[in-house]
């Protein structure tokens, strides 16, 4: 026990005669109404901590000097050592010309009370020779400069006009929101291409599982009016209106590609919708096969996807409409004739009163 109060002793020791606080004032000099930055370093152990004296903002330091503001600073390097040393700025300032003594500060260091040395601080006063007051000037008295109408005149009637022209503009305005304006949109409607449009059924037809339902006369209605809708979108007849063979007989006009399988479905289709003919789910697939085949062969994948529509109006909308873009042409221009008024106008003002 002894010699572990002796070993504490020891350090106690160290740690006394290592650290130190050391504080700087810059300037040492300054006028009244300046500032004045202390600067405190303490150079202790690494590790140690480190407690800051506490003021408040215009808290008096000594009668006549100020504390304005306290901060930390970015602690610096030993030159012998190279540790960092924390430190901290107290900024000061004075109204009172005088030679002010500046107490040491305190600063506890692993709880130790440690000062720093004395400091010293001049404040200077404006010197004022009293012995040629006759360079100063007094106030002067009010004056009253002379009104002449040819100088305002301009300004007046200019101030009048811009004051009509904005009535002008308030009324054209009103008139316009009266007038409900005829809103033309140019609509652009996305469409898909005739064979998408085919493809999204047959898909439908498939989700359904109409290709192993009973009702086959359902299936096959459904599958045949798909081909008929491609049909008359991609070669541009009536083929909803047209019996299965007409159908045929006008695509072999159109293109000379074996139309085999195609014929096959639709005569399967027939016989299936007025014959009452039954068929396996095999020949079901293989006709929904032939159709997809057959879409793909034909498609037109270059076929513009959007469409654009622009309405048509009246010659009485049209003469509404050209009459309100002049209103709105008049307001425009009536309106930055207003503003280079008002510009000018307080520009006038400004060159009379200066």
């Amino acid at each position: 026990m002894k010699r572990f109060l002796l070993f504490l002793g020891l350090i106690v020791c160290q740690i006394s005669l290592y650290a130190q606080v050391t504080a700087k004032i810059n300037p040492i000099e300054m006028m009244i109404g300046e500032q004045a930055e202390v600067t405190l370093t303490v150079q202790a152990p690494e590790g140690a901590t480190v407690e800051w004296p506490s003021f408040k903002p215009r808290q008096q330091l000594v009668p006549g000097v100020e504390v304005l503001a306290t901060h930390t600073a970015q602690p610096t390097k030993d030159d012998e050592n190279g540790a960092t040393l924390p430190t901290m700025v107290i900024v000061l300032t004075s109204f009172d010309g005088n030679l002010y003594h500046i107490p040491p500060f305190t600063v506890k260091v692993n709880g130790k009370e440690m000062k720093s040395a004395d400091l010293a601080l001049k404040v200077l006063e404006v010197e004022v020779d009293t012995t040629k007051l006759d360079q100063f000037f007094g106030p002067k008295d009010v004056q009253d400069n002379p009104f002449l109408w040819s100088e305002w005149s301009m300004t007046f009637w200019l101030s009048m006009l811009m004051l009509l022209l904005t009535g002008l503009v308030i009324y054209l305005y009103l008139r316009l929101r009266a007038n409900k304006p005829i809103i033309t949109r140019i609509k652009i409607v996305k469409r898909l291409l005739p064979h998408q449009k085919a493809m999204k059924e047959i898909e439908q037809i498939k989700a359904d599982k109409m290709v192993t339902s009973e009702n086959q006369k359902e299936y096959y209605t459904k599958l045949t009016d798909t081909l008929r809708q491609y049909i008359e979108e991609r070669y541009g007849f009536s083929a909803m209106e047209m019996t299965s063979t007409e159908i045929i007989d006008r695509l072999m006009q159109i293109d000379q590609q074996s139309l085999d399988e195609l014929r096959q479905l639709f005569m399967t289709a027939d016989l299936v919708k007025f014959a009452k003919y039954s068929t396996m789910i095999n020949e079901n697939d293989a006709n929904l096969v032939n159709a997809i085949d057959f879409i793909n062969q034909t498609k037109l994948e270059n076929m513009p996807t959007e469409e654009v529509i622009k309405p048509q109006l009246s010659e009485a909308d049209q003469k509404t409409q050209q009459s309100r873009r002049i209103l709105k042409a008049v307001v425009w221009g009536v309106s930055v004739a207003i503003v280079a008024l008002l510009c000018y106008v307080i520009y006038s003002v400004y060159q009379l009163l200066v």
